[in-house]
């Protein structure tokens, strides 16, 4: 045999038998038997993982901006989204537990380097958008609970590169403790604020269901698709098709449909949990500010300093940042696991994490730190939105794999998608790429 060719299938063999994660790849032990809380306790934890990129503060910004200008009327928009993301966030579950690849591995198996290659730089630049939420997030919560300078704080936030590689070292069950304890400081944070606001029922219900202005007004439907693209997000989908594989089930039919089953469950409770906290928000915007005349409320900064004279409350405003705090640290934990996941899968690339995090948080302060200087903190609001219409562009390139793969026999067998989710994905996917379409054309 030619010794290049050689060369070539050697480099496939150890590329295909190369385990997603593998420093904690099947890791956490699986109960035997079929005891369900035993077995869902066992299971619990990704699904909160992946939780934490849908509540983090590029949802903030969409959700306060939508709330304060629009009222109830992009609850709608939250919902669909949600539903969008408990179906998409299966299937990747899926394909990680059904094949043992991750969708960046499928991706890199499946596609020629060229195309692998251009994926990957898509996903970086989504992984980026979303740590530039995170960053601007974190800064302006000290901002607001200690009064540190914006500009620091963006600083500031490059130290968390040492907390992630700390609890790494722990376990990935302690990571998924610190994400699980951090959204509980969320929900009850959200809350207490809503218990304050004392919001009407009925115009809520009435928000849920999709109304024909989003479509007809450019301002609802730049901050919908701020919304999707903050409420759906493409490095989840890399991210659950990995972590998920944390679990030591036995590579059986059997033991696999059990970890989907559970896996399943796990994430459509955190989704829903998600769903809850971004809801609360905009709920929160439209009671607190849309409906007392402060429409004009579009950034963080104005929303803290208004909470207080509007509810009535000394606490309503510290609390908010608190909340803000938690939501910007737990979506950092989960980004540098995304970006590890993605080079290694895509370009079969291993660095180590430290590095691997201080570049994408480095490429995330850069923009957010000059962007901030130039224009003065006033923008950070419109930094957060765009960052966020930014992923919903990506997100397509990450869900049609995703659904080509998990549609596929030969790669899934018997858990290839039944033809009823192969539709309603694939509609899902018309959907999400009509709305980029339409907004790129209405941008042109």
């Amino acid at each position: 045999m030619n010794p290049i060719f050689e060369t070539k299938k050697k480099v496939l063999e150890n590329r295909k038998n190369s385990n997603s994660l593998s420093e904690v790849f099947a890791s956490i032990p699986i109960p035997k038997g079929n005891g369900f809380w035993q077995n869902l306790r066992a299971f619990m934890g990704p699904g909160f993982m992946v939780a934490v990129g849908y509540m983090d503060p590029g949802n903030w910004a969409t959700d306060l901006s939508g709330g304060a200008q629009f009222g109830y009327t992009l609850l709608s928009v939250i919902l669909v989204s949600s539903l969008f993301a408990i179906l998409l966030q299966h299937l990747a579950l899926k394909l990680g537990v059904a094949t043992g690849r991750d969708l960046a591995q499928a991706c890199g198996d499946y596609f020629s380097k060229p195309v692998a290659f251009f994926l990957w730089i898509l996903c970086e630049l989504a992984i980026t958008a979303c740590d530039l939420a995170e960053v601007i997030g974190s800064a302006l919560a000290l901002h607001l609970l200690f009064d540190i300078p914006i500009l620091m704080g963006i600083l500031i936030t490059i130290t968390d590169v040492f907390l992630i590689l700390f609890l790494q070292k722990k376990g990935f069950r302690v990571l998924e403790s610190i994400v699980l304890a951090l959204l509980i400081v969320i929900v009850l944070c959200f809350a207490f604020e809503l218990i304050l606001s004392k919001p009407d029922l009925y115009p809520i219900l009435n928000g849920l269901v999709p109304q024909i202005s989003i479509f007809s007004d450019e301002r609802q439907l730049y901050v919908a698709i701020g919304i999707l693209g903050a409420t759906v997000m493409p490095h989840n989908l890399y991210l659950h098709s990995s972590i998920v594989q944390t679990r030591a089930f036995a590579k059986t039919d059997e033991d696999r449909k059990k970890a989907i089953k559970f896996a399943t469950i796990d994430s459509t409770i955190s989704l829903g949990l998600a769903f809850f906290i971004n809801a609360g928000i905009l709920i929160l915007a439209a009671s607190t500010f849309y409906f007392s005349g402060n429409r004009g409320v579009a950034e963080i900064q104005d929303a803290h300093k208004l909470l207080n004279p509007v509810l009535g409350s000394h606490w309503a405003s510290i609390i908010f940042a608190i909340a803000l705090l938690a939501s910007g640290q737990n979506a950092t934990l989960t980004g540098t696991l995304a970006g590890q996941i993605v080079m290694e899968g895509f370009l079969d690339l291993r660095i180590t994490p430290w590095l691997r995090r201080l570049i994408t948080r480095a490429i995330a302060i850069l923009p957010a730190f000059f962007i901030t200087w130039w224009w003065g903190d006033n923008k950070i609001g419109d930094l957060l939105i765009f960052s966020q219409v930014i992923l919903s562009m990506q997100l397509s390139f990450a869900v049609i794999p995703l659904i080509w793969f998990t549609s596929d026999k030969n790669k899934m067998g018997k858990f290839v998608n039944p033809t009823w989710v192969k539709w309603l994905a694939w509609v899902t996917a018309t959907i999400i790429l009509s709305l980029n379409v339409y907004l790129i054309a209405q941008f042109l």
